[in-house]
């Protein structure tokens, strides 16, 4: 008798490589597996397995069969539900999206993927982890800080494609694109700040400092010193800490800024930031260990100004391009020093914009990095002068004069951070490709 299965054909897979996809695809199942068995749900680390390695054996198999594997899926989720809802749970929806998105990732891994699945089950099983805190924080949502994301989506995603390519004007010194690129940049950084502000800062005033100071450092200063001026005189030591970390985030934002737009400019002004964040993280230590917690009292409940909005929006837009065109006509007419002088009247306004300025300009070849780093930093000393003269304010003797202490030492460091950067010249920027 004739073995006709014997001539059917077949496909041997290479033995390592479909075990690498199997064992991702597996791991990823039980990691979101493991969240809902901790949460008790009918589904959990077995099923949420089984159902990453069906996705992974269907996306090796091919298109048909990863098809096949999400309708089996759907059929699986469909059985659960009808479940829960005769024990009079509810709908498991939550769950079933769960299932299906583990099952896509499974096809992923089946195809030979291996960063996108793995970052789309972390993601999901965050989202599962941290159900209550999403919760509360979208309770406690307020209908301005609503519209404020909204806002900024509408202008990442819906104005940014109609505005024109390229360099407009007769001098071609406006890049529409650019600049409002670096608006939308400026305003998510500091909108994420504030979420985190909003979450973590009331823990603490000094990490209210710092989180303040990543979305507006120099209100931040006004907030601490204002409530020092109330009378609070116990608040001092707090303040003077709270003071530096929201100076420390300035500087951090700043830095990541220059990151973003232009990691040359950063290679040139990595040793003042580097110096300057030492400095002002050993005073916050320092404190701590003359025993500043003695008059340490209840965290400040600070009340940050929302981080966008359309006037945010606008005057951020408007300062940029503003020091954009300002430093490139003052480059050209006086050199770097005509420069220098715009970045320090633009820190003196907004930091960030200053910086971004310099990035920018840097970013286009308009301007060596190594200046555009001596920039960002110049800025960012001149905002940290400015938050002085609030300190100022508060009439206490003790914190004006530990913080102008302070204030110089960051600033002589991030000096020295500059001659460093000069010393090494070409150098330090020939670590880019």
């Amino acid at each position: 008798m004739l073995n006709v299965f014997s001539e059917l054909p077949h496909a041997e897979w290479p033995y390592v490589d479909i075990l690498v996809r199997l064992a991702l695809s597996l791991a990823l199942g039980l990691l979101i597996g493991l969240e809902r068995e901790r949460r008790g749900k009918e589904a959990g680390l077995r099923t949420f397995g089984f159902v990453a390695l069906l996705g992974a054996l269907a996306g090796a198999m091919g298109d048909s069969f990863a098809l096949l594997a999400l309708l089996l899926v759907g059929m699986l989720v469909m059985v659960l539900n009808v479940q829960t809802l005769r024990a009079g749970q509810g709908a498991e929806l939550t769950t079933s999206a769960a299932m299906l998105v583990t099952c896509l990732a499974g096809v992923l891994c089946g195809q030979g993927h291996t960063i996108a699945p793995a970052a789309v089950m972390v993601m999901a099983t965050a989202l599962l982890a941290w159900k209550e805190r999403l919760s509360g924080f979208s309770m406690g949502l307020t209908e301005n800080e609503l519209r404020s994301a909204l806002l900024l989506a509408i202008l990442a995603i819906v104005i940014y494609p109609a505005l024109p390519r390229g360099a407009i004007g007769p001098w071609g010194l406006i890049e529409p694109r650019a600049a409002w690129v670096t608006v939308i940049l400026i305003a998510a950084i500091g909108f994420v700040n504030y979420i985190l502000w909003k979450l973590y800062g009331a823990r603490g005033t000094e990490l209210s400092g710092f989180l303040g100071g990543l979305v507006n450092s120099n209100f931040t200063v006004i907030e601490l010193a204002g409530r020092v001026r109330e009378g609070h005189a116990g608040l001092v030591p707090t303040a003077y800490r709270g003071i530096l970390l929201a100076m420390t985030a300035m500087l951090v934002r700043n830095a990541c800024l220059l990151l973003i737009l232009a990691p040359a400019a950063l290679v040139s002004a990595l040793p003042s930031y580097l110096l300057m964040l030492l400095v002002s993280a050993a005073m916050v230590l320092l404190s701590y260990w003359r025993g500043g917690f003695a008059g340490q009292a209840q965290p400040l409940d600070m009340q940050l100004e929302l981080p966008f909005s359309l006037p945010v929006a606008l005057r951020y837009g408007l300062l940029f391009l503003v020091l954009h065109v300002a430093g490139d006509l003052m480059q050209r007419q006086f050199g770097d020093a005509g420069f220098y002088a715009v970045t320090l009247l633009g820190g003196l306004m907004s930091s960030a914009s200053a910086v971004a300025a310099a990035a920018s300009l840097a970013a286009k070849g308009d301007l060596p990095a190594i200046v555009a780093g001596h920039g960002a930093v110049l800025a960012s000393l001149a905002s940290i002068g400015f938050s002085l003269s609030f300190v100022w304010r508060t009439r206490q003797p003790l914190l004006v004069r530990r913080l102008a202490a302070g204030m110089l030492c960051i600033a002589l460091a991030g000096l020295a951070g500059a001659w460093v950067a000069n010393a090494v010249g070409e150098r330090l920027t020939g670590w880019l490709p």
